[in-house]
């Protein structure tokens, strides 16, 4: 069976990126708890987009059947990361918006059936 690997490891990798922006957002909400007492779970939001991203790219290629739900999720996911995470540092953004649409138009290759099978046994050649 086929997968679609490229969806998947571009997919994984822009996931990474808006992992890192979303780290870079919490750490700031870090700071400003630290000097202002400001306290928010909003700033956390990022590092959970960033680590579904990267399970969306894991289930594109564990479950190719449901490719184009990944898809759609990575694209979601990738949009929101605009605002909870920076996009990823842009590339993080773009990258999951490419392999979100990769998997949706991924087409699995059909598998091309056994010559002269007819029900699992080998059938002999025709006599001459």
């Amino acid at each position: 069976m086929s997968r679609p690997i490229g969806a998947a490891i571009v997919t994984i990798i822009g996931g990474i990126f808006i992992l890192i922006g979303g780290l870079i957002l919490a750490s700031f909400g870090a700071l400003l708890f630290a000097f202002l007492g400001i306290s928010s779970g909003l700033f956390y939001i990022g590092l959970v987009i960033g680590l579904l991203t990267i399970v969306m790219g894991v289930l594109m290629y564990t479950t190719p059947s449901m490719h184009v739900a990944w898809g759609v999720l990575a694209i979601v996911f990738s949009i929101t990361s605009w605002v909870f995470a920076f996009g990823g540092l842009f590339l993080g953004f773009l990258l999951a918006l490419i392999g979100g649409i990769l998997a949706i138009i991924w087409k699995p290759t059909p598998e091309t059936p056994r010559p002269y099978t007819t029900t699992g046994f080998q059938v002999p050649p025709p006599p001459r």
